[in-house]
């Protein structure tokens, strides 16, 4: 489904893109009147695209998207933060870098269970073979959220889960493998 819905995206980007032009034409010659020449519709149609790629050279930095807050069973632990994706001419093309800064708060009141976000990031190489990889941050104190911050390089998707659970060095495999991933980022969207 989500490969679907990629190539229905690039097919509407293409044709956006086919007929910006044409529309641009268009309104230039509405514009000035019948009595208008063609080098008056191409010097508008020039003017609009150099404007345009003006526009995109001199645009800022993507802004920070914020996502949370995600809880896990029972309400037994909370994050939620924000993720910056690099801006990118391809949409078809992973992001240059994608850094994500956030919070994780346990609320379960044992001793020996801790709240924990788990982050599994898929990354391409430089041969633009997919790898998955993941991080997770683990706190064990009562109602005290723990900050964290990454950022990762050719990011195609950021996924979060978050968990509840015993006291362990790595997360569990019902943590991994039961439940829904949430999708913070993918570079198709």
């Amino acid at each position: 489904m989500k490969t679907t819905r990629s190539l229905t995206g690039l097919a509407v980007a293409a044709g956006v893109l086919a007929l910006a032009p044409v529309v641009a034409s268009g309104t230039a010659q509405a514009a000035t009147g019948a009595a208008s020449t063609a080098s008056t519709a191409s010097t508008a149609s020039t003017a609009s695209t150099a404007s345009a790629a003006s526009a995109s050279a001199a645009s800022p930095a993507a802004a920070a998207r914020r996502w949370g807050p995600y809880a896990a069973s029972g309400n037994r632990a909370k994050a939620s933060g924000t993720l910056t994706a690099a801006p990118k001419d391809d949409p078809a093309a992973p992001a240059p870098y994608v850094r994500v800064k956030g919070s994780i708060t346990d609320l379960t009141r044992s001793a020996s269970s801790c709240g924990r976000a788990v982050f599994r990031i898929s990354t391409f190489d430089s041969g633009n073979q997919p790898h998955l990889s993941y991080r997770d941050y683990r706190i064990c104190s009562y109602g005290k959220p723990l900050g964290f911050a990454f950022t990762e390089q050719n990011v195609g998707e950021v996924e979060l889960k978050v968990c509840a659970e015993s006291k362990t060095a790595k997360p569990s495999t019902t943590c991994l493998y039961s439940g829904t991933w949430k999708s913070l980022y993918a570079y198709y969207e």
